[in-house]
C-alpha cells in the first residue's frame, strides 16, 4: 500500500491558501481606490480645498497648516491604491502584504479625512494627541490580558479589574496622595486577578464564568458605593483625587507637529511607551518570558523541564491584575480627576480585541490600541466634518476590523495553545 505524500498535498494546500489571500488582499485594496475615485473624488468640488491645522490646541509650538487641493490629492491617493492593488492581483508583495495592507489603510483613512474636510479645516495634529491619549487604557488592558493569557490563563475580567482599581484609587488618593492612591489601585487589581487565578488554577472554575463574575460584581459594588457614598455632598471631599500633571519633555515636546502629540502630556502616556517595551523584552527575549509562554503552550512539557506551571500561571495572572490596576487609575487619576459610575465604559472588553488583534503581542496591542483610539477621538469630531456619516458608524470601524482579522484576511492569529484549559499535575 502506498505512502500518501503529505509533504506535498501540505505544500499544495499551502500554495492554496496563499494564493487565495493575495487575490483577496488585492480586491481589498482595489475596492479602496475604486471607493477614494467613486465616492470622494466625486463628491468633492473642483476647486475644494483641505486644510489642516498642524498644531494641538494648547500647544506652545506653533506650526503653520498645512493646505492643498481636495481633488489632487485624492487623485494620488486613488492611484497609488489602484497601482498596489493591481500590483497584489498579479504577483503579490510576499511576506510584505500585511505591511503594505496597513499603508493601503493609513491611505484610505487620509482620504476619507481629506473629503471629510474639504472646504473646511481639521486640527489633525489635535486628533492624533487625543488617539495617543485613548490609547493608553487600551493598550494597558491589551498587555493584561495578554500576560495572563499566555500562560494560559483566559482573562475577560479586565473590565472588572480596571473599574474596580480606579475606584479605589479615587477614595486613597482624596484622602492621601495621588502616588498613593495609584498604588493602591494597582494592588486592588492585583487582588482581584488573584480571586480569578484561585478560581480558574486551584478550583478549575471555567475562565469565562470567572470572568463574568468578577465583572458583575465590581460594576455592582462599585456602582452601590458610589452612589452611597461618592455622590452625596457630605462625602464629595472622597471622590477629588486630582489629576497627574502633563509633562512636557524637553527637546522632544519642541519638535514641530509630533512634539505636542507625542511628548506632552501625563506620565500614563510615557508608561504606556516604556511598559510596551518592557513587557515586549520581558516576554519574548528572557528565560523568565520563555518559561511563562510555555505554560500556556505546553505545560506537560514545561512541567517535565521543573516549571511549576501553576505557580508560574498565578505569577502571570497578578502581573496582569497589576497592569490592569494602573489602567484603572488612569481613568480617575489621569484623565478624568472623579469617579462616576461604568466610568470605563466597556474599554475593559476593547482592550481584548485589541489584543487579539494585534496577535498577542505588545507592539502589535499598541498598533490596535492607537486605531480603536483614532476612531473614538474621530467619532467625536464627526460633527464638525460635515458628512453623511452617522458617529456611531465610525465607532464602529474598529470592531470590524477586528472582525476581519479574526476572519484571516490578514494572517492567522497565533494564540496559546492550552488557554483557558486547567493543568492538574499528573502523579507518579
Amino acid at each position: 500500500m502506498a505512502k500518501k505524500n503529505t509533504s506535498h498535498d501540505n505544500g499544495k494546500v499551502y500554495k492554496e491558501i496563499s494564493k487565495s489571500r493575495r487575490i483577496t488582499m488585492g480586491i481589498i485594496f482595489l475596492v479602496a481606490a475604486a471607493v477614494i475615485w467613486f465616492v470622494f473624488i466625486n463628491g468633492t468640488a473642483q476647486d475644494a480645498l483641505t486644510t489642516y491645522n498642524m498644531t494641538p490646541g494648547g500647544s506652545s509650538t506653533v506650526m503653520a497648516d498645512w493646505v492643498f487641493s481636495t481633488g489632487k490629492a485624492l487623485e494620488i491617493m486613488a492611484v497609488f491604491s489602484a497601482i498596489v492593488g493591481a500590483y497584489q492581483l498579479i504577483r503579490g508583495f510576499g511576506k510584505f502584504t500585511n505591511g503594505v495592507l496597513a499603508l493601503v489603510a493609513g491611505v484610505f483613512v487620509f482620504s476619507f479625512l481629506t473629503w471629510a474636510s474639504s472646504g473646511g479645516s481639521l486640527n489633525l495634529a489635535g486628533l492624533l494627541r487625543v488617539t495617543v491619549v485613548r490609547a493608553v487604557p487600551l493598550t494597558l488592558g491589551a498587555m493584561a490580558g495578554m500576560l495572563c493569557e499566555h500562560s494560559g490563563i483566559v482573562n475577560i475580567a479586565i473590565e472588572g479589574m480596571m473599574l474596580t482599581s480606579a475606584f479605589v484609587s479615587t477614595v486613597v488618593a482624596s484622602l492621601t496622595d495621588l502616588w498613593i492612591g495609584m498604588f493602591a489601585g494597582i494592588l486592588a487589581g492585583a487582588l482581584i486577578a488573584l480571586i480569578h487565578g484561585v478560581l480558574t488554577i486551584k478550583y478549575k472554575v471555567d475562565h469565562v464564568i470567572s470572568g463574568t463574575v468578577i465583572n458583575i460584581f465590581a460594576t455592582g459594588i462599585t456602582s452601590f458605593l458610589s452612589s452611597k457614598f461618592l455622590q452625596k455632598t457630605d462625602f464629595q471631599y472622597l471622590n477629588e483625587p486630582g489629576l497627574f500633571p502633563q509633562i512636557d519633555i524637553p527637546v522632544l515636546s519642541k519638535i514641530p507637529f509630533a512634539g505636542p502629540i507625542l511628548f506632552s502630556h501625563n506620565m500614563y502616556v510615557y508608561a504606556m511607551y516604556v511598559l510596551v517595551i518592557v513587557v515586549t523584552i520581558a516576554l519574548f527575549s528572557t528565560r523568565w518570558g520563555l518559561r511563562l509562554r510555555s505554560a500556556g503552550e505546553h505545560p506537560k512539557a514545561a512541567d517535565t523541564l521543573g516549571i511549576n506551571v501553576n505557580r508560574t500561571r498565578y505569577m502571570a495572572v497578578a502581573l496582569g491584575g497589576m497592569m490592569a490596576g494602573f489602567a484603572g487609575t488612569y481613568f480617575t487619576l489621569g484623565s478624568s480627576g472623579r469617579f462616576d459610575e461604568l466610568l470605563t465604559a466597556g474599554r475593559g472588553f476593547i482592550s481584548l480585541a485589541a489584543m487579539i488583534f494585534g496577535n498577542y503581542h505588545p507592539l502589535g496591542s499598541m498598533g490596535a490600541g492607537l486605531l480603536f483610539g483614532f476612531f473614538d477621538s474621530l467619532s467625536a469630531k464627526a460633527s464638525i466634518l460635515k458628512v453623511p456619516i452617522p458617529s456611531d458608524f465610525l465607532g464602529m470601524m474598529p470592531y470590524i476590523a477586528t472582525i476581519v482579522v479574526l476572519a484571516g484576511v490578514v494572517g492567522k492569529i497565533h494564540a496559546p495553545a492550552e488557554e483557558g484549559k486547567a493543568y492538574e499535575k499528573e502523579s507518579l
